[in-house]
């Protein structure tokens, strides 16, 4: 604490730099997963087993993925540590700031595309079969409105649930079941998170998905996330300790207490 303001906090608070630490990873995650959703993968192939060819709602597939869901998972453990430690605020000041920092990153990727291209690099990866450096870098970095704009949607709708839902368990569970309203509130959040993003993105977007498919998909997605997050609960604890290491257990104890009581 700074010896002539000792109620302002400052970096060589521990919390303050818990709260930075975790801030600045919520955020990297979320922006890095906006990007490379770009990329589709195959998790068949990815894990080396027999394609599943699921069906629901007349329609089948298999099991492809943006490559952006390997990393939301991170993003919601990150938001039940930071719930669980600074509170609703806490969640809704990094939500909003994880927000602007994405829309500001695609509005700086939309102009990075618009200016023009030096000749010799436009060409220069033909021989590792990229024919057009800038066509690839455009359809790279320039994903659509309407996917971005689901995205960002999707994503505030769902930490805003994911934080009301963690607190509702929280007032009912006390300190007890950390991995119940962690699991739970991201269940629920990603939950209305796969058909926001969905539904605005290839629904009202200019895919027109049909409602069966919007639903199939959805389904899938959401099976997918759901079983990330059960993976993900040792993580949970695994970061829960290494932040009672760090904090010490009076002041992670009295961080929780002031979360809770600001619910």
């Amino acid at each position: 604490m700074n010896p002539q303001h000792p109620m302002v906090p400052t970096i060589d608070n521990r919390g303050v730099r818990l709260f930075l630490i975790l801030a600045a990873l919520l955020v990297g995650n979320a922006l890095v997963a906006e990007f490379v959703g770009v990329k589709i993968f195959s998790l068949e192939a990815t894990l080396g087993i027999a394609p599943v060819n699921w069906r629901a709602f007349g329609e089948s597939g298999n099991l492809s993925f943006t490559t952006g869901v390997l990393l939301w998972p991170f993003v919601f453990i990150l938001t039940d540590t930071i719930n669980e430690y600074f509170g609703v605020r806490g969640v809704r000041f990094i939500s909003y700031v994880a927000s602007g920092v994405i829309a500001y990153a695609f509005l700086m990727a939309y102009l990075m595309i618009s200016v023009a291209p030096a000749p010799w690099w436009v060409s220069v990866s033909v021989d590792q079969g990229v024919p057009d450096m800038q066509a690839a870098f455009s359809n790279i970095f320039g994903q659509g409105l309407w996917t971005i704009g689901g995205s960002l949607t999707a994503f505030l709708i769902g930490q805003l649930i994911d934080v009301t839902v963690f607190h509702a368990i929280r007032k009912r569970t006390g300190e007890r079941g950390v991995w119940v309203r962690a699991t739970v509130s991201t269940v629920i959040s990603q939950f209305i998170d796969s058909f926001v993003v969905l539904y605005i993105a290839f629904v009202l977007g200019p895919q027109q998905w049909s409602i069966s498919l919007f639903l199939a998909v959805g389904i899938v997605n959401f099976t997918y996330k759901f079983c990330a997050a059960l993976v993900m609960i040792p993580l949970l604890y695994a970061v829960r300790r290494w932040i009672e290491a760090y904090l010490g257990t009076e002041t992670a104890e009295r961080l929780r207490r002031e979360a809770a009581a600001e619910a």
